[in-house]
């Protein structure tokens, strides 16, 4: 059994992007032991995948910040152990940073990364062997590419995600219908404009459908807040963890978001999704190789509300 620890730290759509990779060895070499090092908010992403194992959350977001405490140093200490635990055939850092490859670094096995020429940061000389990837391919594929070098198998034809999550109930949720409107990022120039949601969410509304507005900080509840006094029948739910997103999700009829992780998320769940870019280039990062998803948009070429609506009547039709 070939004994595997795949290193993709964050950020949640980076995580979701890496997801492939693990059906990719599933499929090759199918009795490997897959275990995963990832951030620990965005823990749940790799649970979803029936072929991970293990998933040891690392924190290295929150320790930089308290470095000098004793209750962050004796995580770090757990975390090392838990890490080094096992010993390793492969340990394949798709991530290309500094803080990837100190993880990658510390684990017992063979280290494989991305060489000097395919990251964003000089960091060939952490591994025990490194393989150029072209910085032309999709997110997604750039990581199967280097997993697949790094174990010798060729890419499986499709690209698979094997998420998996069960719709479930939630004591706020009144309908049976809904679709989930993602309208925050982190960022402000990937903000879709809110007359465009309000018309976005009356289009659901007038066909018996729901919408859901979730939220990560104050200033994103204010704007679905905003949002929902225009749009009859939505919903701001209450704070949720990223594993009740998940199942949110996987219960959507339907899903629409600007350039974040969770529409990936959707997307990779299998939810009829419409990436909705701003600010950014979908051919890079955007939502790739999932039968009911369409990016719209571009870098300073936001799509219109009828151009959503459009693509949603297609891949819904």
């Amino acid at each position: 059994m070939k004994k595997i620890l795949l290193v993709k730290t964050s950020s949640m759509g980076d995580v979701v992007h890496n997801l492939p990779v693990a059906s990719d060895i599933r499929f090759s070499i199918p009795d490997a032991r897959i275990d995963w090092v990832v951030e620990e908010p965005f823990a749940a992403i790799p649970r979803l995948h029936a072929a991970v194992e293990r998933v040891i959350p690392v924190a290295v977001r929150r320790w930089r910040k308290s470095l000098w405490r004793r209750q962050t140093r004796d995580e770090i200490r757990e975390f090392l152990r838990q890490l080094r635990e096992q010993a390793y055939d492969a340990v394949i850092d798709t991530q290309g940073l500094l803080k990837s490859a100190l993880v990658a670094r510390a684990a017992r096995g063979r280290r494989f990364g991305l060489d000097w020429a395919s990251a964003r940061e000089p960091l060939a000389w952490f591994y025990d062997q490194n393989f150029n990837v072209p910085w032309t391919l999709h997110a997604v594929e750039r990581n199967r590419a280097l997993a697949a070098q790094a174990l010798g198998y060729a890419l499986p034809a499709q690209v698979n995600y094997g998420a998996r999550a069960m719709p479930g109930k939630f004591s706020w949720m009144t309908a049976d219908r809904y679709a989930v409107l993602l309208h925050a990022t982190s960022a402000d120039r990937k903000l879709w404009q809110e007359a465009n949601w309000i018309d976005l969410g009356r289009y659901f509304m007038n066909r018996g459908i729901t919408c859901v507005l979730p939220w990560g900080n104050s200033a994103e509840r204010a704007r679905g807040l905003r949002l929902v006094s225009q749009i009859s029948g939505a919903i701001v739910p209450p704070a949720l963890e990223l594993g009740d997103l998940a199942v949110l999700l996987a219960g959507a009829n339907a899903a629409a978001g600007v350039d974040t992780g969770l529409l990936h998320l959707a997307a990779a769940l299998g939810v009829p999704t419409i990436g909705i870019y701003c600010a950014t280039d979908p051919g890079a990062t955007g939502i790739y190789a999932c039968q009911r998803g369409l990016n719209l948009g571009g870098a300073g070429k936001p799509p219109a509300a009828n151009e959503v609506i459009a693509a949603l009547e297609h891949i819904l039709a």
